[in-house]
């Protein structure tokens, strides 16, 4: 499975290579300040994690680095080249790809026109112009099974696949058309333990092949069966930054559960 993302993977780029950074980045709605001197390096090969609770951060630093919304602090770098994105399109363009919670994907539509969604296959230029479904149906099939994704019927709706060959068919769909940054958002939070299994064999084998992982997440058991580098936001800001060598899974836990706070709770509810 690895070697079958690889295949799409940039054969340029190098285990370890920064490919998007954020230095000191920053994010400001009027009075209300989301994000707050945000350091983070997506590298080639490797999984990092950003885990915190709900409006701790992780939506807007999405929305910053898939060109959702631009920032309004610090700087971003792709390939060190400092960007500001305008668009998503223009994200893309860059290689970054995201597969939101939520999948983006229409439900009633069928396995083949989620694939291409927004990217159809057209026989020319022109408006109006007829869709290639044959050739759609041919790759969308051949990918997913590539990648061990095996489904009954491409032309069932992909909202009869389970939760995780859901996120798998949109994992596949960003490697084929060139993700080199995948941003993963929560993607097993509504998943049970077998199909978030899944999910997180798929995420592996794209770290394996070289692509910049970033795993957005609450459960620090997940993050850690995958992550390289972990960073827990609160508030907008960075409570915790450390290398997988610098980090246990308890510690992780303690601190996403609270750290300190929740053994200053502790020691209050013990009196």
């Amino acid at each position: 499975m690895t070697d079958t993302i690889a295949e799409h993977a940039d054969e340029t780029l190098h285990k370890g290579e920064a490919l998007v950074e954020m230095v000191d980045v920053g994010k400001a709605y009027g009075a209300i300040r989301a994000l707050r001197g945000i350091n983070l390096t997506v590298n080639a090969g490797e999984v990092t994690c950003v885990l915190g609770d709900n409006g701790a951060g992780k939506s807007t630093l999405i929305k910053i680095m898939s060109g959702l919304h631009p920032h309004n602090e610090g700087v971003l770098r792709v390939d060190g080249e400092e960007v500001s994105f305008a668009s998503p399109r223009e994200a893309l363009s860059h290689g970054i790809a995201t597969v939101y919670q939520d999948l983006a994907v229409v439900g009633l539509m069928e396995v083949w026109r989620n694939f291409f969604l927004g990217s159809e296959l057209v026989s020319s230029k022109f408006p109006l112009a007829g869709m290639k479904i044959r050739d759609m149906k041919r790759i969308a099939d051949e990918e997913l099974r590539k990648m061990g994704i095996v489904v009954k019927d491409i032309d069932q709706p992909i909202g009869t696949l389970s939760g995780g060959q859901r996120q798998c068919v949109a994992i596949a769909r960003a490697v084929y058309f060139g993700a080199r940054v995948l941003i993963l958002d929560e993607p097993t939070a509504a998943l049970g333990v077998k199909q978030s299994g899944v999910v997180l064999k798929y995420t592996a084998a794209a770290r394996d092949a070289g692509l910049g992982v970033v795993f957005i997440t609450h459960n620090p058991h997940h993050a850690y069966l995958v992550g390289n580098h972990f960073i827990i936001l609160k508030l907008g800001q960075a409570v915790l930054d450390k290398k997988r060598s610098e980090v246990t899974l308890d510690e992780l836990t303690r601190q996403m559960a609270g750290g300190d706070e929740l053994t200053e709770l502790s020691h209050e509810l013990q009196r």
